[in-house]
């Protein structure tokens, strides 16, 4: 067995309730496995720390603040997780299994969304946003692949979620480069991570989904410029297109404003588009009320 991976097949045992049916994915630190679970009797993901890892103190502590995470965290647009272990051979969360495709996978098979789909999706996950807002969390690593196509949208992967303070603390990226907020790209030197990072997320994801493109250039990966390999620091974001409406244009924008203080409140965020999807055919309000 490869320190990387656990080379699930369908009909592993997983644990000795647990039965692999397909590996989804995962991380650095963890393998995603669809499975069938005789405790609830359905399906469920696994996140499984991988082989080499079961041992590591810094893996096992993620995996600790993700089930802190999922205990704390209680709102319907949130992934839940179900139970956990995190000794013994395969440290484990298990989560429920959502049906729908990733954002990301509808916009790379098929383009931009039309608006009867991203706007409920965006004023969703704002209502998500400000509930976690509302508990002192951050999430962190707001981006289409961790948006699931569900009614309501389901955001998933809390694996670097962070109570306000612990955000507020750190001093190295926490992310995804691309969606990275400019004050989460070399804090404190470009700033202090927050709820405001995630409004960030959000408009970066939005945006993405409205226009089939990201807001900036890719950065240089390799580099040890930090302004090379995070765009966002130093370049504006491209302009939407043409179709999108004003509304939407103007809160996208909002929402990716370098200083964090000038971007919207999640709610503020959600009440910007409401009027938008209420002019839509058969449009699915979200929960705010607009003032």
């Amino acid at each position: 067995m490869s320190e990387n991976s656990w080379h699930f097949r369908e009909g592993d045992q997983i644990t000795a309730d647990l039965t692999a049916v397909k590996v989804l994915g995962g991380g650095s630190s963890y393998e995603a496995v669809l499975a069938f679970d005789e405790i609830t009797y359905l399906p469920v993901v696994v996140k499984v720390l991988r082989p080499g890892l079961v041992d590591d103190p810094a893996s096992l502590r993620g995996l600790r603040r993700e089930v802190e995470a999922l205990a704390t965290v209680n709102h319907p647009v949130v992934v839940r997780g179900l139970r956990h272990r995190l000794d013994g051979e395969r440290p484990h969360v298990v989560l429920e299994q959502i049906d729908g495709p990733r954002l990301s996978t509808l916009l790379r098979r098929h383009g931009p969304l039309q608006e009867q789909q991203y706007l409920p999706l965006a004023i969703e996950v704002a209502a998500a946003l400000h509930y976690l807002r509302q508990v002192g969390w951050v999430h962190l690593d707001i981006k289409p692949s961790n948006v699931i196509m569900a009614a309501p949208a389901r955001l998933i992967d809390l694996s670097v979620a962070r109570p306000l303070a612990a955000a507020e603390a750190l001093t190295s990226p926490i992310g995804t480069d691309a969606y990275l907020s400019p004050e989460q790209c070399l804090p404190p030197e470009t700033g202090v991570p927050g709820h405001a990072s995630d409004v960030w997320g959000l408009a970066a994801t939005l945006f993405e989904a409205v226009a089939g493109y990201r807001p900036f250039d890719e950065g240089d990966l390799d580099s040890d410029d930090v302004r090379r390999r995070y765009p966002q620091l130093v370049e504006e974001p491209y302009e939407l297109p043409d179709r999108v409406p004003a509304e939407v244009a103007k809160i996208v924008v909002a929402g990716l404003d370098k200083v964090p203080g000038n971007r919207p409140l999640p709610a503020e965020f959600a009440e910007a588009l409401e009027p938008v999807l209420a002019r839509q055919p058969r449009a699915r309000l979200g929960g705010f009320k607009v003032r």
